[in-house]
C-alpha cells in the first residue's frame, strides 16, 4: 500500500504601500476602428424558425408511435390530393424537424441563408435525408424565407443486434444556402430626431467618452455625445442625410484607443491563465513549497526451513514491514518588485519551474492579499 499526500503552502505578504493602479488602454494604447467596437442600434440579425419534414431516410426516421410525424406527413400528402389518414401512415423514412436560420439586417428578396435542421421526434439519424419545402417565420408570424434541400450531416449512427456505432450527432444537419429570402427587411438606424446610436459590445464609460471625442475631432464639430456606458448618440447633419451610407462609413473608420478593464481569466479545469500584458501587481513576496509523505508497506513470508519433525505449532507467517518517509522540497521564493505585470510574474514562475496549478493558486492568493489590480475571473 502506498499513500501520497501532497500539500501546497503559499504565504503572500504585501511589502509596501500599494502602487496607484495603472489604467489599461489609455489614450496611448492600441488604436482600433469604431467599427470593431460595436454596432449601430437597429442593425441586427433576426431569427427565423419553422418546422418541416425530412424524407428519404433509410429506416432511421421517426417511429410510427410519433403522432406528430404521422399528422405532418398526412397534411403534406393532402396538398397533392392524397387523402391518407394519419393512423395509416407507418413509414420510418420520414422525420419531423425544426428549421432555423438567421436573417441579416439588410437582407433582400432572393438572398440565400444557411439553414440548421434538428430532429424533434425519435429519429435515429438524418443522414441521406432531404428537407421538403418549409416556411421560415419571424416572431411576428410573417414568413420571410423558404427552406428546402439535401441535408449535410457530420455524423452517422448504425445499429444491429443491440450494437450501436455512432459519430457526432446524426440528428442535426445543415443545408448551406438552403433558404431563399422571400420577404426582405430593412434596418432603421435613424430615429425620429435624425440621430444614430452606436452601441458598444462591451459597455464602458471611458470608451464611450473617448468615442464621442474621436468622432467630434474627426468632423470638427459637436456631433457625438455619450449617452451612457453603452450608447453614443450621433446627430446627422442635414447635408449628410442624403448620403447616410458614406457618413456612417466615415464614422466606422475613425480610429480610437478603447479602454480595457484589467482582467485575469483562470480556467481551473484546463489549467489555463489568460491576462492582459499590462495588468499590474503591487510589490509582493511569494513563498511556495511542497510537503510529501510516503508510506510504503511490503509483505514478506517467513518460512521455517531445515526442521526435522517440526512442532505442530510452527507454521508459515506473513510479515508486513512498513516504511514512512517524509520529504520537504526547499520552498521557492519570489519577490515581485514595483511596476510588475502578471505577464512578468508568470514568466518568472515558469523559469522557476512552477507548474500551472501552482501559478493559479499564487494568483488567487495575490488577489486575496490585495496586490493584484485586476478583476479575477475563475471559470
Amino acid at each position: 500500500m502506498q499513500t501520497t499526500i501532497r500539500g501546497a503552502l503559499a504565504a503572500l505578504l504585501v511589502l509596501g504601500a500599494a502602487m496607484p493602479p495603472v489604467q489599461a488602454g489609455t489614450g496611448t494604447g492600441e488604436m482600433v476602428r469604431i467599427k470593431d467596437l460595436g454596432r449601430l442600434q437597429g442593425a441586427r440579425e433576426n431569427t427565423l424558425v419553422g418546422y418541416g419534414i425530412v424524407t428519404g431516410l433509410a429506416g432511421t426516421g421517426d417511429s410510427p408511435n410519433n403522432a406528430a410525424t404521422r399528422q405532418a406527413l398526412s397534411n403534406a400528402l393532402s396538398q397533392f390530393n392524397l387523402a391518407v389518414p394519419a393512423a395509416q401512415i407507418q413509414s420510418r423514412n420520414v422525420a419531423v424537424v425544426m428549421v432555423s436560420a438567421s436573417l441579416p439586417a439588410y437582407a433582400r428578396e432572393g438572398d440565400t441563408l444557411d439553414v440548421t435542421v434538428t430532429s424533434t421526434g425519435d429519429a435515429r439519424s438524418l443522414v441521406g435525408g432531404s428537407l421538403l419545402l418549409a416556411p421560415l417565420m419571424a416572431p411576428n408570424g410573417r414568413v420571410h424565407a423558404l427552406a428546402e434541400g439535401a441535408l449535410a450531416v457530420g455524423g452517422y449512427r448504425y445499429d444491429a443486434n443491440g450494437n450501436v456505432v455512432q459519430k457526432n450527432h446524426p440528428t442535426v444537419g445543415a443545408i448551406p444556402n438552403g433558404a431563399r429570402v422571400e420577404l426582405g427587411v430593412r434596418a432603421e438606424v435613424l430615429d425620429a430626431t435624425q440621430t444614430l446610436t452606436f452601441v458598444l459590445s462591451e459597455p464602458d464609460f471611458t470608451t464611450a467618452s473617448r468615442m464621442a471625442a474621436a468622432i467630434n475631432a474627426q468632423f470638427g464639430t459637436e456631433l457625438a455625445r455619450a449617452r451612457d456606458a453603452e450608447g453614443v448618440d450621433i446627430s446627422v447633419p442635414p447635408a449628410q442625410r442624403e448620403r447616410l451610407v458614406a457618413f456612417i462609413a466615415r464614422i466606422e473608420g475613425v480610429a480610437m484607443a478603447p479602454d480595457r478593464r484589467a482582467r485575469v481569466v483562470i480556467n481551473e479545469r484546463t489549467g489555463t491563465v489568460v491576462s492582459g500584458g499590462d495588468v499590474r501587481i503591487s510589490p509582493v513576496a511569494i513563498s511556495q513549497g511542497d510537503l510529501k509523505v510516503s508510506i510504503v508497506s511490503q509483505n514478506s513470508v517467513s518460512q521455517p526451513n531445515g526442521l526435522w519433525n517440526p512442532n505442530p505449532n510452527i507454521a508459515t507467517t506473513v510479515v508486513t514491514n512498513s516504511t514512512v518517509d517524509v520529504s520537504e522540497r526547499n520552498g521557492s521564493g519570489y519577490l515581485a518588485p514595483g511596476s510588475t505585470t502578471v505577464a512578468d510574474l508568470v514568466q518568472s514562475l515558469s523559469r522557476m519551474k512552477t507548474n500551472t496549478r501552482d501559478v493559479i493558486s499564487i494568483l488567487r492568493g495575490i488577489k486575496a492579499a490585495g496586490a493584484l489590480h485586476a478583476e479575477l475571473i475563475v471559470q
